[in-house]
């Protein structure tokens, strides 16, 4: 792996097996993601996207294949190893929120933080404060999730995503349960994480959300078809009203 590398993928497989059957969900992936890059996974729908995310994520694991994190090669740890470095170095957004109902926008961002003995509970206030600083609900920490707009509380879920500073975040169809205006929103501010420092590494079906990476990677029956650079630069956010 070179210095800048975060992530590398090594004929990743993904094979989901049913009775006699055998349903390949990708097949022979390679994928290098470095510090700071916005990258687009785009593909049909079942193509292997999410399933992708996922073991990139760390959310699910591969059939085979490599997982090197910062240099480390990670294939073989086990679950509580994975769900440390899931904690503290990966930010994961969702389509769907995925906030817990019963706990104010304060205590869903803090969350994380709580698993970790590392973090007092006075640095785990101030990180919280900042990560909703940065997404502009810092006024809301008292709210309940049904309390809030849709893009809302997308925003806390990126908060909670970011509050450890996790030199990645994952995306999986951020803007899929929101309406035009508040996509581009959320599209603004993944925008702006990036340029923070951030990798961002997003699944859209969108095209025009797509083309906001700085490299689109396009699957195709789970097997990578294009790994290129995108040719275009991205638009400002107020260019696609």
């Amino acid at each position: 792996m070179n210095n800048n590398e975060l992530v590398k993928l090594s004929n990743i497989c993904k094979i989901y097996s049913l009775e006699d059957i055998e349903t390949w969900a990708l097949k022979d992936v390679d994928l290098s993601i470095s510090e700071g890059e916005y990258i687009s996974i785009c593909g049909s729908s079942g193509c292997g996207k999410s399933t992708l995310l996922s073991i990139l994520g760390l959310l699910n694991t591969p059939t085979s294949g490599s997982y090197w994190f910062k240099g480390n090669d990670i294939s073989g740890y086990g679950k509580s190893k994975r769900t440390r470095i899931r904690n503290e170095k990966i930010g994961f957004i969702f389509q769907a929120f995925n906030l817990i109902g019963d706990m104010t926008v304060y205590e869903n961002v803090e969350l994380p933080l709580s698993y970790r003995k590392d973090i007092s509970k006075k640095d785990r206030r101030q990180l919280v404060m900042l990560a909703l600083e940065k997404v502009g609900m810092d006024h809301r920490i008292s709210h309940f999730p049904s309390q809030l707009s849709g893009g809302q509380q997308q925003r806390i879920a990126i908060a909670r995503a970011i509050v450890g500073n996790p030199p990645i975040l994952y995306a999986d169809e951020p803007t899929g349960n929101l309406d035009s205006k508040n996509a581009h929103m959320i599209m603004e501010l993944l925008n702006e994480l990036n340029a923070l420092g951030s990798a961002v590494v997003m699944v859209t079906h969108d095209t025009k959300f797509s083309t906001y990476a700085n490299r689109i990677v396009t699957l195709s029956d789970g097997q990578v078809i294009n790994n290129g650079m995108q040719p275009v630069a991205a638009q400002p956010m107020a260019a696609i009203a």
